[in-house]
Formats: C-alpha cells, sequence, structure tokens
C-alpha cells in the first residue's frame, strides 16, 4: 500500500516541489524517512507519530518507509511534515487517497496534532504554482502569506485532526488548541522612515543623498561624530520610489525565509532598510548556516538600502565579501551541502570617521590620531571597495548659521521619482531601470564623446580607475535625469568626478 501526496522544500528563495511517498508492509512496526533529509527532518518520524495519536488517529502497525523525491536533494526543516502525515494516512486508508494526492502540503506538527508556522511559506507557494500544482495546504497562521501568490488555491488548517476530517476521516478529533508560536527570530523590517526636513544644514550631504536616490548609486560619507551621516542615511529610502513588481515579489520572499515578514501588510513595496552593528557576525550580515545558508543582511537589504555605520570597524572579511554582490546583484554561499544563492541588489551607504578619534577635518580640528594612525585607521575600506562607491563625500560639523531646515523627503522624492521617470523611458527595450544599473558597453557607446573625455582624461591623469570613470559616467548620467536633459554634457561628467573626489558639490 502506497501513499502519495507532495510537498516543497527551499534551497535559498527558490523552491522545489518533491514527492512524498509512504509505502507500508506486513512487517514489525518501524518507521524509516529516506531522501536525504537532515537532522530536523529525520525528527519528523516522532512529530508525525505523536500527532496522528494525538487527533484520535491509529497509527498503522506496520513497516512505514516514507521517501522523499528526488532524493539527491538536500531536505532540511519541519515544512514538510503535515506531508508525511498525509502520505503515511492515504496508505493507511484513513483518508481518502485522491485527495492527498491533489495538494501540496506544507505545515510543522506539534506533538498535539497542531498544524504550527513555518517560515518561507511566500517562496514555497510560488514554486508549487509555478509547478502547476495551485491546490496547497498551509498552517492556518500562513494563510495571509500564502494568499498573496496569485493562482494559488489555499486551504488553511489548525490540526491534523482537521484536515483528515476534509479528506473524508469522521474519526479524527483535534485535541485542545495550545499557544501558537510564531516562526520569526529577527527583527521586522522597519515601516516608519523619519523624515529628511529633520536635518538642519547639509545642502552637500543632501544633494549627494538625492543623486544617490536618483540613480540607485552606492555612497560613502566621512565626517566627524554628530554631523548627521546616520540621519542622512536613514531618510534614505523615504525619497526612494516603490520597488519594482519583481523586486517586491523577491524582497518579500526572502523576508519570508528569514521569519521577518508580516504577511498582514501585504508584499513588500517599500524598500527596506538594513543597518546591521559592526560587531554582528558574518553569517548575520552576509548569511550562513551548517548546511544550506540562510539570508543575512545584505539579503534582507534586496531593494533597498544596507546601512553600515561606522565602516571601519565592520571585519575586514565582512567588507570583501560586498564586493561580489556590488557587481552581480546576488550572494552566493557555498556549504558543504551545496551553494545557496540570494538576490542581494541594494544601495549601498557607508559612513565613516575620518580617524580613530573622529575629530580630525578642515585643517585637523582637535584630532589626536598620528597621521600613521589615520592612515591605518581609513586603510580598511580597501581601494577595490572604495572604487565600487559612485559617491563619496564629506559630511562637516554644522554651524549654527548653517543650522538651517532643509526641504522634506516628500519634496526630494518627488524630484527622485522625475528623474527616474526619464531614465525608465530612455531605458524601456532594455532590462535596467537606473542609472547604476547601465553596462559599461551601453555608456561608451552613447555618452557624448565631448562629456566621456572629461572621464578619459581622468585616467589618463592616474586620477580614476577604468571602472571610477564608468561609475563617473553613470552618475553623470542621473545628474542630467535631475537636470532634464537628454544627455549629459562635460558638467555633468566633472561634477559627477566631484562627487567621488570627497570634495563637496552643488
Amino acid at each position: 500500500m502506497i501513499g502519495r501526496t507532495r510537498s516543497v522544500v527551499l534551497t535559498g528563495v527558490r523552491g522545489h516541489l518533491i514527492d512524498v511517498e509512504a509505502h507500508l508492509a506486513a512487517s514489525l512496526p518501524t518507521f524509516t524517512l529516506v531522501g536525504l533529509p537532515d537532522a530536523s527532518l529525520h525528527e519528523a518520524r516522532d512529530r508525525v507519530r505523536a500527532a496522528v495519536a494525538s487527533s484520535s488517529l491509529a497509527w498503522p502497525q506496520r513497516r512505514v518507509t516514507v521517501n522523499l523525491s528526488p532524493a539527491s536533494l538536500p531536505k532540511s526543516g519541519s515544512v514538510t511534515d503535515l506531508a508525511i502525515a498525509v502520505a503515511v494516512m492515504a496508505a493507511a486508508g484513513m483518508i481518502a487517497p485522491a485527495s492527498a494526492a491533489r495538494s501540496v502540503h506544507l505545515g510543522e506538527l506539534g506533538l498535539d496534532g497542531q498544524v504550527r508556522p513555518v517560515r518561507g511559506i511566500l517562496p514555497s507557494v510560488i514554486a508549487a504554482v509555478d509547478a502547476g500544482c495551485p491546490h496547497v495546504v498551509v498552517p492556518q497562521a500562513n494563510l495571509d502569506e500564502a494568499a498573496l501568490v496569485p493562482g494559488a488555491e489555499v486551504t488553511a488548517v489548525d490540526s491534523l485532526a482537521q484536515l483528515a476530517a476534509l479528506y473524508g476521516n469522521d474519526d479524527a478529533r483535534p485535541t485542545a488548541r495550545g499557544p501558537s508560536a510564531t516562526p520569526s527570530t529577527e527583527s521586522a523590517p522597519e515601516t516608519n522612515v523619519p523624515d529628511l526636513a529633520d536635518v538642519r544644514g547639509q545642502p552637500e550631504a543632501r544633494w549627494a543623498l538625492e543623486v544617490a536616490a536618483a540613480g540607485g548609486h552606492h555612497l560613502l560619507m566621512v565626517g566627524p561624530p554628530g554631523a548627521g551621516k546616520t540621519m542622512l542615511a536613514s531618510r534614505l529610502p523615504g525619497v526612494l520610489p516603490d520597488m519594482a513588481p519583481g523586486d517586491a515579489l523577491a524582497a518579500t520572499s526572502i523576508h519570508s525565509v528569514a521569519g521577518t515578514l508580516d504577511a498582514s501588510m501585504g508584499l513588500l513595496t517599500r524598500p527596506p532598510f538594513e543597518a546591521p552593528h559592526h560587531s554582528a557576525s558574518a553569517a548575520a550580515i552576509v548569511g550562513g548556516g551548517a548546511r544550506l545558508a540562510r539570508p543575512g543582511a545584505i539579503s534582507r537589504a534586496h531593494g533597498g538600502v544596507l546601512f553600515l555605520d561606522e565602516a571601519p570597524e565592520f571585519p575586514t572579511g565582512v567588507l570583501q565579501t560586498l564586493r561580489q554582490p556590488l557587481e552581480s546583484g546576488e550572494i552566493v554561499l557555498h556549504r558543504a551541502y551545496g551553494a545557496t544563492r540570494y538576490p542581494a541588489r541594494f544601495q549601498l551607504v557607508l559612513a565613516a570617521n575620518p580617524c580613530p578619534c573622529g575629530h580630525y577635518f578642515g585643517r585637523g580640528g582637535d584630532c589626536s590620531c598620528t597621521p600613521m594612525a589615520r592612515r591605518r585607521y581609513f586603510a580598511r575600506l580597501s581601494g577595490p571597495l572604495l572604487d565600487r562607491i559612485d559617491l563619496q563625500v564629506d559630511v562637516l560639523p554644522v554651524r549654527r548659521a548653517q543650522a538651517a531646515p532643509g526641504e522634506s523627503s516628500a519634496s526630494v522624492a518627488e524630484r527622485v521619482r522625475e528623474a527616474r521617470d526619464r531614465a525608465r523611458s530612455r531605458w524601456a527595450d532594455f532590462p535596467w531601470t537606473a542609472s547604476a544599473q547601465v553596462p559599461s558597453r551601453w555608456l561608451r557607446e552613447h555618452t557624448p564623446r565631448s562629456a566621456a573625455s572629461v572621464a578619459h582624461a581622468a585616467m589618463e591623469r592616474g586620477r580614476l580607475s577604468a571602472r571610477g570613470a564608468d561609475r563617473a559616467l553613470r552618475v553623470a548620467w542621473t545628474l542630467a535625469d535631475l537636470d532634464a536633459v537628454a544627455v549629459p554634457a562635460s558638467d555633468h561628467v566633472a561634477r559627477a568626478m566631484m562627487l567621488r573626489s570627497r570634495d563637496g558639490v552643488q
């Protein structure tokens, strides 16, 4: 006797539809689980057996073998508990086999038979629908998240007994419902973005922030403590436009896997903001795990902003891992059981003090650091990393006479939206939508020669690398969009180069 159903396992944010088969044989009662399960999945044998008994159903006194196919795919977690129980009940004749085989089952089982929520429901349901299996059974607590997927026919259950009754078993009886657990262990992404009008003075830094928002550029701000670097960075999401549908779906899936998604709010449409502390581990920032890695802060920032305050204080290894996602827009984490890919296309914002004490600016300020200490401190930000930062500006202390209130986020966001609309219209036939995404070949072919020659001359003098020249041209196109002109001129390229030199521009 064989019972069949289906479930989904995740590798990163990619779901894989698997077949769950249960075979009952006349032999000594045992329960064997095969198909490359990990330790947590092996424990499903005890959870499933206890959940069936707690639902007033008789566990079959036979040799039970459950296969998770394909056997070559590593499987982890507790999301297949419900599918394993359904397959065993179908093989034992407790429920209609056709009902079990028709649906995809996702959920963890408690020993009392309750169906508990799990992470990654959104990408799992997407994978099921894409594979032509729209009928999905999920825990009641995951209903809002599963309902976000177009085309999915979702059934939510509280207990195994409730599902057995739906499949034709009238003997199932649920136990008293205990407190439900939520799968979230991380803090949810911030939704209340402060207003840019709170920042006093700093016209050059505010202008750099607007340029960064208009073109999707990375930004480095260097200045003493209290100059407003953190205030400016935290207000960048407020002037960014909503995420594109593809980025919104990818970002929501990542937060679903990470356990930080509030499904009642629907898809994430506003850019997320991640600001890990410099004492955070590499696994927390980049992603990690013993078998298949889970998403870190750089993946949770997909479609939004990753802010590293006191950037030189971060471990060098962590800073160097940023180079891959800055170029490719994804992070690949290799572990013994395979490689996991997560989207990681974000705007990187770095804030740094000019020296260990933080007071070196202008002609030295009140700095007590030696020249060697200053060089050693800032050298933690390597040349290859800085070469990938489009905008690099100084944020000097605000004097009382300069501390006038600035524009609100709404005013700046309107100009950013208009600039992005111009860029989107220009590149309507291409896959990119912002200047920071434009490939070098297109820049070389379409930037006017008179404008590009300014960057090329800087290359000849050794002031810019080839990558730096391309990034200056990308910023020049953003400046042209903000000025509402069709193509950048020499002045735009010169201003873009100044924005890379930490000299300030307005």
